[in-house]
């Protein structure tokens, strides 16, 4: 997948938490939410702000798709409000291949 491909599909899929991502997808939409964040922060922190609020809920589940393609629940992402710890445990997560179907039947 590429750049253009996953951020067409994580705003296709704004607010829809179910279903799975892959890492691709998720790495380069969070990749447009950063460089984007930081160009607009340059230019105005009322714009980052809203971009930041406006990207919020789609980062939210593609998260929570992308932990589902490694068989985790979506409520994982809570470890993101745990400092440090909870930082290098969700990356962690969330940049481990993903279990395949038979696996997670199991």
């Amino acid at each position: 997948m590429n750049f253009q491909d996953s951020i067409k599909i994580c705003f296709t899929k704004y607010a829809d938490f179910t279903g799975r991502a892959s890492r691709s997808e998720y790495w380069w939409f969070f990749l447009f939410c950063l460089l984007a964040g930081v160009v607009l922060s340059m230019v105005s922190q009322v714009l980052s702000g809203l971009f930041s609020l406006a990207t919020l809920l789609p980062r939210f589940a593609v998260g929570a798709r992308r932990l589902h393609e490694t068989n985790r629940s979506g409520w994982w992402q809570l470890l993101w409000f745990v400092p440090v710890i909870g930082w290098i445990i969700i990356v962690i997560f969330l940049v481990q291949e993903p279990v395949a179907e038979s696996q997670s039947n199991q």
